[in-house]
C-alpha cells in the first residue's frame, strides 16, 4: 500500500480555517457567493447541522483571506482532527480556565474526545458548546 504525498504550495501553508453560520433556507445562495468570490482551498464545504438549533455551519479552507472581507456571521476556529472539534482560540482558554481552576496552561491537556461533533466559542465571555452532526459536504 502506497502513502498519498500531498506537496503543500504556500496559499496551504497560510491558510486559515472559517466557520460561516448559515441559516438553512440560505445555504446554496451563501456557498454560490463564496465561490463566487473565493477559491476554496481543497474545494470542499463542510455542512454541519447544529444540533437544537434551526442554524447550519459552513467551514472551508481559505488561502491568506483578508479579515475585513470575509462573510458575515464568520469565525476563524481550528480543528482537532481525531474528534472533530472546531475552536477558537478564546474559547480554548476558557475550556483550559473552566478545567483547570481557574488557571488557562497551555500545557493543560484537553480530553478531545469528550468535545468530539462539537464548536467550542465563546459569546460575550461565555464558553459555549455547539453539538454537531455532518449534513453535507460540497464539493466545489
Amino acid at each position: 500500500m502506497y502513502n498519498k504525498i500531498i506537496v503543500e504550495t504556500p496559499e496551504m501553508a497560510n491558510n486559515k480555517l472559517l466557520c460561516t453560520f448559515v441559516p438553512r433556507d440560505e445555504i446554496d445562495s451563501f456557498i454560490e457567493n463564496l465561490t463566487s468570490k473565493y477559491e476554496i482551498l481543497y474545494g470542499k464545504i463542510f455542512i454541519l447541522s447544529v444540533r437544537d438549533s434551526n442554524e447550519f455551519a459552513c467551514t472551508y479552507n481559505l488561502a491568506q483571506p483578508d479579515v475585513y472581507n470575509i462573510p458575515e456571521n464568520t469565525i476563524s476556529v481550528h480543528r482537532k482532527k481525531e474528534s472533530n472539534t472546531l475552536y477558537t482560540i478564546n474559547a480554548l482558554n476558557e475550556l483550559i480556565k473552566s478545567l483547570n481552576g481557574g488557571i488557562v496552561d497551555t500545557r493543560y491537556r484537553i480530553e478531545w474526545p469528550h468535545y468530539r461533533n462539537t464548536i467550542l466559542l465563546t459569546t460575550q465571555g461565555e464558553l459555549k458548546f455547539l453539538r454537531t452532526k455532518i449534513y453535507e459536504i460540497k464539493n466545489v
